[in-house]
Order: C-alpha cells, then sequence, then structure tokens
C-alpha cells in the first residue's frame, strides 16, 4: 500500500499541474478564443463579416454555439466519469484512466490546427473531445490527493498544483506570443505547442506516480458492473454524511459562476469591451497574464487564509469576491476597467479552485474509493457549467448582448456563499 508524504510523488503528481494547464490557457482562454471570435464569423455581400454562423443549417452567433458545444463537453464527462471511476476504484487502474484522458485531449489540440469555419460541425469535435480530454483526466489526477499525503497537508499541496499550473501555462503561453506577434508565426501552430507541451510533462508525472495504489485490491470479473456498484455504494454513503452532502450542494451552484467565467470571460471581453482599434488582441493577452500571475499567488494565499480562518470562511471570502467582479463586470466598458477586474478575478480564481479541491479531500470518510468519491465532485462540478455555460449562451441568443448573462453568474455565487453556511463545522476544515 502506499505511504502518504512521498515527496516525489507528491511533486510528480503536482506537475501534472503544469503540463496540463496550458489547456486552460492556451485553448480555452486566450489564443484560441480570439482565434475563434475573430475566425468564425459569415462574411456578407458588401465584404463585411457579422458574428453568425451556420452550425447545421441553423443560424448561431459565434460566441453561443460555442458556449453550446463546451456545456456539451461537460455533460458527456459527467456522464462518463462515475461509471470509469467506480471501474478505476476497483481495478486500482486511475494512472491508466489519466493517461488515456491526457492523451485523447492532447490529440484533439493537435487536430484544431485543421479547424475550418467551412466544416464548422466537424471541427467543433475537436473543441468537444479537447474538452472531454482535460476534464476526464482531472478526476482521476484530484482522486490520487488523499491517497498520497495526510489531510493536513491538502491545502498546500493543492495550492502547488496550480501555482505549478500557472506558471508553466504562462510560459508558453508568452512563448507561443513572441512567436506570432514577433516573428508571424501561424496561431494554428500554438495548438500543436499545447498538445507536445501537455503529452510530454506528463511523463515525469506517469514515470513516478505508481501504477496501484492499493496492494489487496481483488481482480473483478465484470468491471462494467462493479463500477456501477461502486458508484451506488459511495452514493449511499453520501446520503449519509451531511457535511459531504451540504458541500457538495453549494459547490455545485457556486461551480456554475467560477468555471463560467473561467471559459468566457476572454470572449465577453473581446466583444463587450471598447478596445482601440486593432488594440483587443494586446489587451486581452494582458489581461489573461495578469490574471495567471495573480493565481499563483492568490492560490497561495488562500491557502494562508484557510489555516487562519477555516476552509469554509476563506471560501465564503472568495464567494464574496466573484460576487462584486460580477457586479462590477457589468458595468465595465473601458479596457482599463476590464485590467483591474482581471488582477482580481486573478487574486480569487486560484484560491477558490485550490481550496474547493482540498477542502472535498479533506472531508472524505476513509476508504479506498477516492476515485468514485471524486466523481461524484467531478460530476457536480460538470453539471454546473454545463448549467452555467448553457444558461450564459442562451441568454444572449435571447437578448443578443453576452452582459446580461452576468446576473446569472451573481444569482449562482450568491446562493453558492448562502449554502455554503449550513455544511455543518468540522475539525478537519477548521482554522489550524
Amino acid at each position: 500500500m502506499l505511504q502518504k508524504g512521498n515527496k516525489r510523488i507528491i511533486n510528480a503528481w503536482a506537475f501534472y499541474d503544469w503540463a496540463n494547464s496550458v489547456y486552460p490557457l492556451v485553448i480555452t482562454t486566450a489564443i484560441f478564443p480570439m482565434f475563434y471570435e475573430s475566425y468564425a464569423r459569415t462574411e456578407l455581400a458588401d465584404g463585411s463579416k457579422i458574428d453568425m454562423v451556420e452550425f447545421f443549417g441553423i443560424q448561431f452567433r459565434n460566441t453561443e454555439i460555442y458556449s453550446y458545444v463546451i456545456s456539451l463537453s461537460f455533460l458527456i464527462v459527467s456522464f462518463i466519469s462515475p461509471i470509469l471511476s467506480g471501474i478505476a476504484d476497483y481495478s486500482d487502474s486511475k494512472k491508466s484512466f489519466l493517461k488515456f484522458f491526457c492523451y485523447l485531449g492532447s490529440a484533439s489540440c493537435a487536430s484544431l490546427y485543421f479547424f475550418d469555419i467551412e466544416h464548422l460541425e466537424l471541427s467543433m469535435l475537436s473543441v468537444l473531445f479537447a474538452s472531454i480530454g482535460f476534464w476526464g483526466s482531472i478526476l482521476f489526477y484530484n482522486a490520487y490527493l488523499p491517497e498520497i499525503a495526510e489531510a493536513s497537508e491538502h491545502d498546500r499541496i493543492s495550492a502547488k498544483g496550480y501555482s505549478l499550473g500557472y506558471i508553466g501555462s504562462s510560459l508558453l503561453l508568452i512563448i507561443n506570443l513572441v512567436l506570432i506577434m514577433g516573428f508571424d508565426m501561424n496561431p494554428r501552430l500554438s495548438f500543436l505547442s499545447v498538445a507536445l507541451w501537455w503529452i510530454g510533462f506528463s511523463q515525469i508525472t506517469y514515470a513516478r506516480l505508481p501504477n496501484r495504489v492499493f496492494s489487496d485490491k481483488p481482480k473483478m470479473e465484470n468491471k462494467f458492473s462493479k463500477g456501477f456498484k461502486e458508484l451506488k455504494k459511495v452514493w449511499t454513503e453520501i446520503k449519509h454524511l451531511p457535511i459531504i452532502k451540504r458541500y457538495l450542494i453549494s459547490f455545485f451552484v457556486y461551480s456554475m459562476g467560477v468555471q463560467t467565467v473561467m471559459l468566457m470571460a476572454t470572449l465577453f471581453a473581446a466583444k463587450e469591451i471598447n478596445w482601440a482599434e486593432d488594440g483587443a488582441k494586446t489587451g486581452l493577452i494582458v489581461s489573461v497574464l495578469i490574471i495567471q500571475f495573480i493565481a499563483t499567488a492568490g492560490a497561495y494565499l488562500f491557502s494562508w487564509l484557510s489555516k487562519k480562518w477555516g476552509n469554509i470562511k476563506a471560501l465564503s471570502l472568495s464567494l464574496f469576491i466573484w460576487i462584486g467582479i460580477c457586479i462590477g463586470a457589468y458595468y465595465i466598458h473601458e479596457p482599463i476597467e476590464f485590467y483591474i477586474i482581471a488582477g482580481v478575478v486573478g487574486l480569487v480564481m486560484g484560491g477558490i479552485q485550490s481550496l474547493s479541491r482540498s477542502t472535498y479531500s479533506k472531508i472524505l470518510p476513509e476508504t479506498k474509493d477516492h476515485a468514485s468519491y471524486f466523481s461524484f465532485y467531478d460530476v457536480l462540478e460538470k453539471l454546473g457549467i454545463v448549467i452555467g455555460t448553457f444558461s450564459y449562451g442562451l441568454i444572449e441568443g435571447i437578448t443578443g448582448s453576452m452582459r446580461n448573462s452576468i446576473f446569472a453568474l451573481i444569482t449562482f455565487f450568491i446562493l453558492g456563499l448562502v449554502l455554503l453556511y449550513f455544511v455543518p463545522k468540522n475539525k478537519q476544515l477548521a482554522k489550524e
């Protein structure tokens, strides 16, 4: 059985954040959204272009259909992850599943090189499978945390992983920006760089993470049915664990807001901020880098606050700030205002992601079913994102403005904050 606290294994685990975080930064936040928003347009007879695209014969706003495809990817992950996590726990094969989804996501990022507006339906499959690959791998990656470290170390280790991710992804983004803006590199090549970075650096994690965690796991005859049995057992246990149940309800609601902001912020800024002529791309990149570097400090700041105040109070503060961010975002129109908002987003983005993961890992019962338990965490987060991104796109489609979608985000954060106060007190979540 794996001994907790092995520094070599912990460092290897955290390093996967360095490998995979290039996807959420380059593909879902920075370069690809700007490429997509400017490229996925319909040219009119007079040569001008509008932000409408045809998808299976139906006209949509380009950002609207993008939000729907992202929603579908999370819906698929929500459906398959409980089955796969149950199988992974019973067969003790989390590492194999981690590799599979990593390679699926990486290959899909590489295929974005061939993105073609004339074959939009086929091209959006690359967006779909890249998202499935990234978020599918995160489930099995997160499930390792309670197995490699004691609960008292989860906040620090989780923050370390996110910080490595922010630094590594920012490095690759800067390299790509220098090549694109300074040497006229085709932006499509940046999608290939994400694939190579993700696959390449993940090998360090795979070389050190154990293939099997538990030495006494029995072999099973029917992996599919055993996966469902494991899932049913965990669901039954969670219903009788009030602290986990109430925390997950709150997490489900506020995740609708957090991940939607992260996925749609760049597209919002591209459409709703009054950038100077030809200044949008530079301005958006500056804001993304502001978020990344501040997020590194934010992850450690909220880890420190959790030790001083406890996890629930630290999370409550972050949600309160998120509410303020959304209210402020509704009224901003100028680049300098967006930069300020971006800085505050960076501060709480790293904190809430890191703390959410470590808080859940702290309150898990003694179990060998960590992947199954984390599948519930994963499913709720993904279903929350489905609701968040779909409602965001739907409101834009109905009203014609992404700005109106902010009202839904404010509601999610307020409800999440209120529900967090109903989480029972627990010594693991109290200040140390």
